[in-house]
């Protein structure tokens, strides 16, 4: 299908012509002719805009009134002057900056934002030298800890409303609101309850004064101290693009670097606040060797690489490799070569593993937002998996797509485990009255977007089965949401280095020796398997685990901001990550290639030059060489006594969050979600207090009623899950 013709129109902008398509924003016009007109309140991310600041006053010929440029579209013939060319709008610009600067206090010496404020550059640029204003200025209590990561004070708030219109247009969370009306508008939470929300960092960035700051960055640099470092996050397979802020040697804030294909520029909390986790006062520093009776005892770098090289070697080949998924590219290749190359080892446990036909299929995430219809297939919320990706789908549906949910909780009601048979169901044109209409929906539809959110085996293979049946083409994608960050990258890595996938380590016969790279490695529950068999360990981790404890020599990692390397996002989008601040110890890979020099295995100690941009642009479709076809799904059986559990992985959960004190309040409360008929049968309200557990023994829980769940399905957090099967009775207590 050819795209629509663009019709242009002429637009006179300060006496310069310019020719835009035709209902183009007036600032995005002005810019195209070359002038700059000053905005507060406009952000286009945010949707239509408001005219909520008037700081864009412009003239427009044949209008008698000076107009709100930003509400104005490009009409052929318009003629605008900005305040540069016309006394009329540069004297109700000035009028404009007097009346913000009313009542602001004037603290930039003590603002956080000083330095870097919107509207103390405007004020310089475009306002007047000096003020007609003298009496005592409207004070108010500050700075409110609207949570435990950010601050509001609302003496410096312009009332633009850029942070509600995010909260309400965006994130839809429908928590920050404007209270009262006229002089007396305040910005402040939903029934002044703490702001909790995956993305409520966001509005720190978007306000253009400094209302909204940082609780964690408050008083703790200037700009004039500070280095920014553009790099990528490395704390979900998203990939998001960052910027570091450091001073003297530690990192103090990360900002978002919009790239407008990944995030658009939004940034979740976990990404934003997780950084203070360098700084955890129980991080491993030294390299740490067991001793029998005496438990670990701290040694040099030499002994220790003696140590791990003597316990591969006399392993014989038999060498096992746990993967984390948050290593770098180079980091994963230079495990699979000590390991495969250097030790005969062919096996290793890969968080992700991606059949390459996903590869067909790829698009960025931004074409989600494009989408006629979205389906999303799987267990786990997307939202607690890969939180951009929720942003894209909500962005999808404002903009008029349909968004189809299938699983446990979704708009299509599914057993849970299902999403592979539900998928071979919808490619065959079968399954219930509600999946059959779907699929036609999707194959009618000319741009279709695939999410696959769960553990399902070969979850990849089956998804680029299904998007082949429904004929994806240009301008529809698949996307696969990995556990890991960096996921895909670590698999590539792994398979690069020898003949294909060589074997997943099951069995109960011993293990010669067991590398765990990585504090998360041991979220895998074979994992602790291998250690029981392994006679020798190594593992390297920021911070002491369980996984610590079966090791025989412990190497202290590194966090994402203390790398240089490549890591491949789950787009399939290779981003360079850069080492933001030093770590206080070797870093991974130089420890390994000291490593491989003692077992004659040659590793390069750092990652090579970059190979690609800050904006990593997305690698074309592969080619997709023959149909893939379904393997018989797995019967889901959920019978069982009492309901069956879903347990997921949430966002704000990890070793490194666990070391954010300000984020605690966002990790998952110990509650259990019930379908509304479950509970209702049980005499359960949302807050009650339930007991979980089976055979009269369990826990004490909360319990949240979900209108949107399957009856017969209760759903956990990993973290309250523990002890618990895969069915449970809840009673209420």
């Amino acid at each position: 299908m050819s795209a629509p013709a663009v019709e242009l129109v002429t637009v006179n902008v300060d006496g310069r012509e310019v020719q835009v398509p035709k209902g183009t924003g007036m600032i995005e016009t002005a810019l195209a002719a070359g002038v700059e007109i000053p905005v507060f309140c406009y952000e286009p991310r945010l949707g239509p805009p408001v005219g909520a600041c008037r700081m864009c006053l412009c003239e427009v010929e044949g209008m008698p009134k000076l107009q709100a440029a930003c509400t104005l579209t490009a009409q052929d013939g318009m003629e605008l002057r900005s305040a540069q060319t016309s006394a009329k709008a540069a004297e109700g610009q000035n009028a404009v900056l007097e009346f913000i600067l009313l009542n602001h206090p004037l603290d930039c010496p003590d603002c956080d934002k000083g330095g870097e404020c919107p509207l103390q550059d405007l004020t310089f640029r475009w306002g007047p030298s000096n003020t007609r204003m003298h009496f005592p200025k409207r004070t108010f209590e500050k700075p409110i800890p609207i949570s435990p990561t950010i601050s509001l004070d609302r003496e410096r708030c312009i009332l633009c409303y850029r942070c509600t219109r995010f909260s309400e247009g965006v994130s839809e969370d429908l928590q920050l609101v404007a209270a009262h009306r006229g002089a007396q508008s305040i910005i402040t939470t939903f029934e002044e309850e703490p702001y909790r929300a995956h993305f409520s960092g966001n509005v720190t960035e978007l306000c253009p004064v400094g209302a909204l700051l940082p609780s964690t960055y408050r008083f703790r640099a200037r700009p004039w101290e500070i280095d920014n470092t553009p790099t990528v996050c490395g704390l979900c397979p998203v990939g998001c693009n960052t910027w570091a802020t450091t001073r003297e040697g530690k990192v103090q804030r990360i900002l978002s670097r919009n790239h407008p294909e990944v995030d658009d520029g939004w940034l979740c909390d976990k990404g934003r606040f997780t950084f203070d986790h360098l700084r955890a006062e129980d991080r491993l520093r030294e390299p740490l060797v067991r001793v029998r009776r005496r438990g670990f005892e701290a040694v040099g770098y030499d002994d220790a690489v003696r140590e791990v090289a003597r316990g591969l070697r006399e392993a014989g080949g038999s060498v096992a490799i746990a993967f984390s998924g948050g290593e770098t590219v180079e980091q994963a290749s230079a495990l699979a070569r000590l390991v495969r190359q250097g030790l005969g080892g062919d096996a290793a446990i890969l968080p992700d593993d991606l059949d390459p036909a996903v590869d067909a299929f790829r698009a960025p995430l931004s074409a989600i937002r494009d989408a006629e219809i979205c389906l999303v297939l799987g267990d786990e919320p997307v939202m607690e998996r890969a939180p951009i990706v929720d942003l894209w789908l909500r962005a999808a549906r404002r903009a008029g797509a349909e968004v189809v949910t299938v699983g446990p909780a979704g708009s299509v009601s599914t057993p849970p485990g299902s999403a592979a048979a539900t998928s071979a169901e919808l490619a065959g044109g079968g399954g219930s009255d509600e999946l059959r209409d779907a699929g036609r929906r999707l194959r009618e539809a000319s741009r279709v977007a695939i999410v696959w959110s769960g553990d399902d085996h070969d979850s990849g293979r089956r998804a680029a089965t299904l998007a082949a049946s429904l004929g994806l083409g240009d301008g529809s994608g698949l996307y696969v949401l990995p556990r890991s960050p960096n996921g895909r990258g670590v698999a590539q890595a792994w398979y690069e280095a020898g003949e294909g996938r060589g074997f997943d380590p099951s069995g109960e016969e011993e293990l010669g020796a067991l590398i765990v790279s990585g504090d998360e490695a041991a979220y895998d529950p074979r994992v602790a398997q291998l250690a029981e068999r392994a006679r020798f360990v190594f593992a390297t981790s920021m911070f002491t685990g369980d996984h610590t404890l079966w090791a025989h020599v412990v190497a202290p990692g590194t966090s994402y901001l203390e790398r240089d390397g490549t890591v491949v996002n789950l787009e399939g989008r290779a981003q360079r990550q850069r080492r933001v601040v030093d770590p206080p110890h070797l870093d991974e890979l130089e420890l390994l290639a000291r490593v491989g020099t003692e077992l004659g295995v040659p590793i390069a100690p750092w990652a090579a030059e970059a190979t690609v941009d800050d904006h990593a642009e997305l690698a074309p479709r592969a080619q997709l060489e023959a149909p893939p076809e379904f393997a018989p799904a797995a019967s889901t059986n959920g019978a069982g006594p009492g309901l069956e559990l879903v347990v997921y992985r949430p966002l704000f959960s990890g070793p490194g969050v666990e070391r954010v004190e300000s984020l605690a309040f966002q990790r998952p409360a110990p509650e259990i979600e019930l379908a509304h008929a479950d509970a209702q049968a049980r005499g359960i309200a949302t807050g009650d207090t339930v007991t979980v557990g089976l055979n009269g023994s369990g826990r004490a829980l909360r319990a949240a009623v979900r209108r949107k769940l399957r009856p017969g399905v209760a759903r956990i957090a990993a973290e309250h899950a523990d002890g618990l099967g895969s069915h449970v009775e809840v009673t209420k207590a």
